[in-house]
């Protein structure tokens, strides 16, 4: 079963690295024969991403304008639901 989930994972890969590459090149000669067009569609879509918060400002994926109110909801549904799980829970063995 483990060989399969390789095997479908690095299917999946080869795949995906081959699209990218590919659909890189096309864009740049789109963005060769159309430069002012690219040029436009970039400032766009950069300032899409600003607005909805969505710009990496480092590594680990930090964004701005994250909102802080779903990150805290999150966090407080897994909390009550391991108090769920552990209400049966005395302590242990003494």
């Amino acid at each position: 079963m483990t060989e399969k989930r390789i095997k479908a994972a690095v299917n999946q890969a080869v795949y995906y690295r081959n699209y990218r590459r590919v659909r890189d090149r096309a864009l740049t000669r789109l963005a060769a024969a159309y430069p002012d067009d690219y040029k436009e569609l970039l400032e766009q879509e950069k300032a899409n991403d600003e607005a909805q918060g969505r710009k990496w400002l480092d590594i680990d994926g930090t964004t701005t304008g994250m909102d802080t109110r779903s990150i805290t909801t999150v966090n407080a549904q897994a909390s009550t639901s391991n108090q769920r799980t552990n209400e049966g829970y005395n302590g242990g063995e003494e």
